[in-house]
């Protein structure tokens, strides 16, 4: 277990890059955001509401660990942010990437005054300036400023839903959630903005000598020395930020320039066009910037392997694959040193490559209405069934009494996956690829592959019977059962597009179905699939096995009869329930 743990925890090391680090960092941002703002939607009942809200908020937000990763995450995703504005040569769509960009490089600039006022001014002279307090200040002596945070309110929000969409686009549930989310994307920042019109109506409203003397004493809003150092402290900030967003906008021109005179490259796509770029672009930024299509789900932020290169020729003096790289494409059970993610290979000299998923299937500049069919990250359980003697059958038999046979096996498998809940995929020859999982669960997709296995044994049962007197000896099967991340989506050419799945998993059970032969007998399932699905670990026979392209053995579960499998999975559930 420990030895296990240590290599999850490796690979999730590897998985690790800048965007993963900005991702983790605006998901913490985020989550102050609602906070803040659903904090903000309070105001819609009471000031006494509100005061309550900010009390549990700040005691939250402020509760030191809590606070040291907030603000560390402000700095890390900020800093990431203007590092993104120097980094980036291309965009992948025309504006919401830039859009986003844009938004979130001036939420510094726009929050500094309410930073400045609120906390650091805590922090310097312990004031206590709370909701009465900004009230008084954004709606009776700089009125023109509550226009300016309802600005920042929906900059942030709209930065912070920009980046969840790219995020979560490539999940399984967004389809089914997207309109949930959508509901709460609106809901939050209107609420929260009714809220501070409330307040802020509230105050004006009360406004009076009494209240000011009340809510508008020194050691609530500071004296006029204080509030002196305060402004400059934002002026200071102000010319720094904006000075630092120039110096990088010069440094990238700065770069444009350099590499243009350190040399350019041609790129060929293996079809016939060529591209002269400059070095330093990565393979698809030159694509996007020369207008040729090129797969990319994830628009180039190494998140998906839709952009894959096959590089012709010496792979030698390419730039060896950053941690992120080479984390992706072993997800995909690659370790072809030619094959390499276009957003991420920055070649130095002449490349010559084709493209492994079609452009016109997701192109670098188009929106993918579908994800799941042109390529999408998931887990699903894949099950591979192999006829036995198929070959040995047809020796006496005329072409079509076979190819009769092999249909009528095919299809008491085809009709045990279905009723179990998963989909036939790939017929090939006399053996099928199913897929689970395409509709639900982990645990669900587990539990429906082993039943499907207990129904096709059962099914072929009665295949057998029915053709008894045709067969000279009954049809055997061998199934082999792996769960796993996958790539799914489309393949193919043009009018010849499969939906399939790629990845390591399919061919660790295709590997697992050809042991049923050497292991003598009807499935062989994976340690991973029987865990999930709920057996008990002395379940079925366990073995460890070698599997070809895989370093590390296996551990997988022999089942000798498949419907044995039926009792097991119906067992599990009943206790369950």
């Amino acid at each position: 277990m420990a030895e296990f743990s240590r290599e999850q925890l490796a690979t999730l090391v590897r998985g690790i890059s800048l965007r993963q680090i900005r991702l983790a960092s605006g998901m913490v941002l985020f989550a102050y955001l609602v906070s803040h703002f659903l904090n903000h939607a309070l105001g819609n009942i009471s000031m006494e509401a509100l005061a309550i809200g900010v009390h549990w908020h700040i005691l939250f937000w402020q509760f030191p660990p809590v606070g040291i990763v907030f603000y560390a995450c402000c700095l890390v995703h900020t800093a990431l942010g203007i590092w993104a504005l120097y980094q980036r040569r291309q965009f992948h769509w025309k504006a919401i990437e830039p859009l986003q960009l844009v938004l979130g490089l001036s939420i510094p600039a726009l929050i500094i005054t309410h930073i400045v006022g609120v906390r650091i001014g805590q922090a310097l002279y312990g004031h206590q300036k709370l909701y009465p307090q900004v009230f008084f200040a954004y709606w009776i002596v700089w009125p023109l400023k509550a226009w300016l945070m309802f600005a920042v309110i929906t900059i942030a929000w709209v930065h912070g839903c920009i980046g969840l969409y790219f995020w979560l686009r490539m999940k399984a549930f967004f389809k089914t959630a997207a309109p949930f989310l959508l509901a709460v994307a609106v809901l939050i920042p209107t609420l929260a903005m009714l809220g501070l019109y409330q307040g802020g109506r509230n105050v004006v409203d009360n406004d009076s000598p009494e209240w000011r003397a009340e809510n508008l004493v020194p050691d609530k809003v500071g004296t006029w020395a204080e509030q002196a150092v305060l402004s400059d402290i934002e002026d200071y900030f102000l010319i720094g930020y904006l000075g630092l967003i120039v110096v990088v906008l010069l440094a990238k021109g700065a770069r444009t320039i350099h590499e243009r005179r350190g040399g350019m490259v041609n790129l060929s796509y293996g079809n016939g066009r060529t591209v002269r770029v400059p070095k330093g672009l990565s393979v698809l930024e030159a694509s996007l910037r020369n207008n040729v299509p090129h797969a990319s789900v994830c628009g180039g932020r190494a998140r998906c392997s839709t952009c894959r290169i096959r590089i012709i020729g010496d792979c030698s003096a390419l730039p060896e694959p950053s941690q992120r790289e080479a984390f992706v494409l072993g997800r995909v059970g690659t370790t072809d040193p030619s094959i390499r993610l276009a957003c991420q290979l920055r070649p130095t000299t002449d490349l010559s490559f084709f493209q492994l998923f079609l452009p016109h299937a997701t192109s670098a500049g188009s929106h993918a209405s579908n994800p799941t069919r042109v390529g999408q990250e998931r887990y699903l359980v894949s099950m591979f069934v192999d006829m036995r003697g198929s070959t040995k059958l047809a020796e006496k038999r005329l072409p079509f009494d076979t190819v009769f046979i092999v249909n009528r096996f095919l299809g008491a498998v085809s009709q045990a996956v279905i009723e179990s809940g998963g989909r036939p995929n790939q017929f090939v020859g006399d053996g099928m690829l199913a897929l689970f999982g395409l509709t639900t669960g982990r645990q669900d997709a587990c539990r429906q592959s082993l039943k499907a296995a207990a129904m096709i044994a059962a099914n072929v049962d009665e295949l057998n019977q029915f053709l008894s007197h045709d067969l000279r000896e009954p049809i055997r099967f061998g199934i082999g059962i792996h769960g796993g991340e996958v790539i799914v989506g489309d393949i193919g050419y043009r009018d010849h597009m499969v939906f399939t799945a790629l990845g390591d998993a399919v061919n660790v059970a295709a590997r697992l179905q050809d042991m049923t032969k050497s292991l003598a007998c009807e499935a062989v399932i994976s340690d991973e699939v029987r865990a999930t699905a709920g057996l008990p670990a002395d379940a079925l026979p366990q073995q460890e096995v070698a599997i070809r392209g895989r370093n590390e053995p296996m551990i997988v579960r022999t089942v000798a009869e498949a419907r044995a499998l039926s009792a097991l999975v119906a067992g599990e559930q009943v206790e369950a329930a």
